[in-house]
C-alpha cells in the first residue's frame, strides 16, 4: 500500500480571536518536522484543543500564518487526505461491530472491499484486536474502545495524526499500556504526532519535544526536548533523570 508522507507543520504568530471578542490563542510560533511526536500540555482553557482544530483544518487563524507541508490546514487535508484525529471519547458508532467501525474511514473513500478487508485485518492485529473484530463497542473496556479508535485513525497511513487527550478516561495501568502501543505504531510507521495531554509525565514519556502552552490567551511558554532514545522501557517512567524532566516541565506549567 502507497503510504503518504508524513506532515510538517509550520506555525508563524498564529492567533485566534473568537467571534465574541475572546482571545483564544496568540502568537503561537511552532516548527514541527514531519515524522516527529510533540505532546502540548497546559491549563484548561488555554488553547491545547483549539490549536489542534487549527491544524485540523476544523477552525481558522484570525492571524498568522499555519500550514500543513506548504499548504493551508484544510487545503492539505482536501488534497491530500493525510490526516486523521483521536479524541478522547473513542466516538465509535454502537450499531457496527468492531471491523465495520475500523472499515468505515476506507468505505467512506470507495476503496474496493477486497483491499478493505485486507488493511482492516492489518489494522486490528496491529492493535491486538484481531479476535474482537465482531463484537459491538459496547461489549469492550475502554481501553479496548479506544484501541479500536487508534486502529481506524490508522487504517488510512495518516501522514499527521491528531491526538486530543486520548487515554485521559483510562485508568493509569491502562494508561500506560497503550502509551507503550502507541510509541511501538509510531516507532513503525513514524507519522507525525501531535499529541495533547493535561499529563506532564505522559507527555514526556511518549515525545521528542513538550511544548507548554500559557493560560487564556495560549501562548507557547517553553518547549522542552527529551533525549531518551527510542523505544522506551516501561522503567524510563521511574529513572531519576526523567523523574527531573517531569519536574521541569512541571515548573513550566505552573510558571
Amino acid at each position: 500500500m502507497e503510504r503518504d508522507l508524513a506532515a510538517t507543520i509550520e506555525a508563524r504568530g498564529v492567533g485566534l480571536t473568537f467571534d465574541a471578542g475572546l482571545e483564544a490563542l496568540q502568537e503561537i510560533d511552532l516548527s514541527i518536522d514531519a515524522g516527529s511526536f510533540v505532546s502540548i500540555v497546559g491549563p484548561s482553557g488555554c488553547g491545547k484543543s483549539t490549536f489542534l482544530r487549527l491544524v485540523s483544518g476544523l477552525s481558522h487563524v484570525s492571524t498568522g500564518e499555519l500550514t500543513i507541508n506548504q499548504l493551508p490546514p484544510i487545503e492539505a487535508r482536501q488534497q491530500q487526505r493525510q490526516l486523521s484525529f483521536v479524541l478522547q471519547d473513542a466516538t465509535l458508532l454502537g450499531w457496527r461491530r468492531v471491523w465495520n467501525n475500523v472499515a468505515l474511514p476506507l468505505e467512506l473513500r470507495g476503496v474496493a472491499e477486497a483491499d478493505i478487508k485486507t488493511r482492516v485485518e492489518e489494522s486490528l492485529q496491529r492493535v491486538g484486536l484481531n479476535q474482537m473484530a465482531n463484537l459491538f463497542p459496547h461489549q469492550l473496556s475502554g481501553g479496548m474502545r479506544m484501541r479500536v479508535s487508534i486502529a481506524r485513525a490508522l487504517i488510512t497511513d495518516p501522514g499527521l495524526l491528531l491526538m486530543d487527550e486520548p487515554f485521559g478516561a483510562l485508568d493509569e495501568i491502562g494508561r500506560h499500556r497503550l502509551n507503550d502501543e502507541l510509541l511501538g505504531l509510531w516507532c513503525d510507521r513514524r507519522w507525525t504526532c501531535l499529541f495533547v495531554t493535561h499529563s506532564v509525565q505522559e507527555a514526556a514519556f511518549l515525545s521528542q519535544r513538550v511544548v507548554v502552552m500559557s493560560a487564556q490567551p495560549g501562548r507557547i511558554r517553553a518547549v522542552h526536548e527529551v533525549d531518551f532514545p527510542y523505544p522506551r522501557p516501561r522503567s524510563l517512567r521511574t529513572d531519576p533523570e526523567f523523574g527531573r524532566l517531569v519536574a521541569r516541565i512541571s515548573e513550566d506549567l505552573e510558571g
